[in-house]
């Protein structure tokens, strides 16, 4: 017997499928990503381990081309079920990055949320995680948000 996913956010909240912010824009992560973003974090591994909130994630680790696109079809089915929600940073059409939102293993109505940039575009890493920090706080319906800080002085979210 097969059982339903249980949706991350309510059936009647909108979930975001684009964010404009400054030289960057988000859109949900998929297969169509596949060879810039394998390109993107193959390159970054070191950077990627170093950025807060992956020191104990377990990734980034050693995959192939294809392995990266079941992650990435992966990750597009919890975002069409609402588990879960990925996207891509994008500079133009280059992925520069990824941002992970998913629900807390602590408390239901939580989000856990980790963001890289690739090291060719770390300057990006702050201004990323206070953008997206404003725009988890406007836009989406969580009671808290876990998101390492990045050395911003009112501490992490």
């Amino acid at each position: 017997m097969t059982s339903t996913p249980t949706p991350f956010v309510h059936s009647d909240f909108v979930v975001p499928t684009k964010f404009i912010g400054t030289g960057y824009r988000l859109e949900p992560l998929g297969p169509q990503h596949n060879e810039r973003d394998y390109k993107a974090w193959t390159s970054s591994i070191d950077h990627i381990r170093s950025t807060p909130g992956f020191n104990d994630w377990g990734w980034p680790k050693p995959m192939t081309l294809d392995e990266n696109l079941r992650d990435l079809e992966m990750h597009a089915r919890h975002f069409q079920d609402r588990e879960g929600f990925t996207y891509s940073i994008l500079d133009d059409d280059d992925v520069i990055g990824c941002v992970y939102i998913y629900p807390s293993d602590h408390d239901d109505a939580a989000a856990e949320v980790r963001s890289w940039v690739t090291a060719s575009r770390g300057e990006m890493d702050e201004i990323v995680w206070q953008e997206l920090s404003d725009w988890l706080d406007d836009v989406w319906p969580f009671r808290s948000v876990d998101y390492a800080s990045r050395n911003h002085p009112s501490g992490s979210r």
